[in-house]
């Protein structure tokens, strides 16, 4: 059982959907980025998710890639991306942390040599945007044989003869994007998700967790009343791309959490 796993066994006894939050690794730089890291399990985030940052990052919107930039031209790597995790370890052994990204970094790294170093950090998933099913030899299968759940994503366009596919070797949970494009894109409506989030259960007992266009604690809410939890990426990196201190950050993430652990 993964820290994910347990996790979601410890939201379902409590009766409690889950606060799943996004930063990108370095941003605006190591130091800093490492301050909110390690504030967000006390801020009531169940989930962390940590991108990579890229230099061609096709599935992010605007405010993600200049997190991105903003973490490479800081000096952002793979490496220390890990040793953030390292560091995160020391002080929490039960948080669960996925990492986010593309593929090429972690090809570049060599497969073998990531996912040992991944575990030893302490990362417990990945979901890697740019991967699809018919790849799952190159990391998916690898990953899991190493103890790491893989996380998919299903989208609007996902139909029932594709999830199926996407769902064959999918662990941990179902990353269900709320809206088609970009992240941050658009607004999420609990109504449109709602009967997407329905069939996709139809076919999987993995929590059902939603993403893309949650900005706002009712948000929050509205959203994870009709799923397992849900996700905040570009809101948050938004407060961190406009200067806000530690605690303002944090106290936006925890605004955010409790609207969800209210759904």
């Amino acid at each position: 059982m993964t820290r994910i796993d347990a996790k979601f066994a410890e939201l379902k006894a409590e009766g409690r959907k889950a606060f799943v939050a996004y930063i990108m690794a370095g941003d605006p730089d190591y130091d800093r980025s490492m301050e909110v890291l390690r504030g967000m399990p006390g801020a009531g985030v169940d989930i962390i998710e940590l991108g990579l940052p890229f230099t061609d990052p096709m599935a992010d919107g605007h405010t993600i890639q200049l997190a991105g930039q903003r973490a490479l031209e800081a000096g952002q790597t793979l490496e220390k991306t890990l040793q953030m995790v390292r560091s995160f370890r020391e002080e929490d052994d039960t948080t669960p942390i996925v990492l986010m990204g593309y593929y090429n970094p972690i090809y570049s790294r060599g497969v073998a040599r990531f996912l040992e170093e991944a575990v030893e950090a302490g990362i417990d998933g990945l979901i890697i945007v740019d991967l699809p099913p018919e790849e799952d030899d190159e990391l998916c299968l690898p990953a899991q044989a190493a103890g790491m759940n893989f996380i998919r994503l299903a989208t609007p366009t996902t139909d029932d003869t594709r999830l199926p596919k996407v769902m064959q070797n999918t662990s941990g949970f179902v990353y269900y994007v709320s809206i088609t494009g970009i992240t941050g894109a658009a607004a999420a409506d609990a109504a449109d998700v709602a009967p997407e989030v329905a069939r996709i259960k139809s076919t999987t007992n993995l929590p059902v967790i939603v993403g893309f266009g949650i900005r706002t604690p009712d948000t929050a809410k509205a959203i994870a009343g009709v799923a397992d939890g849900c996700v905040v990426g570009s809101a948050i990196v938004a407060e961190i791309g406009a200067g806000k201190s530690k605690g303002d950050i944090l106290s936006f993430v925890a605004a955010l959490a409790d609207g969800a652990h209210k759904g």
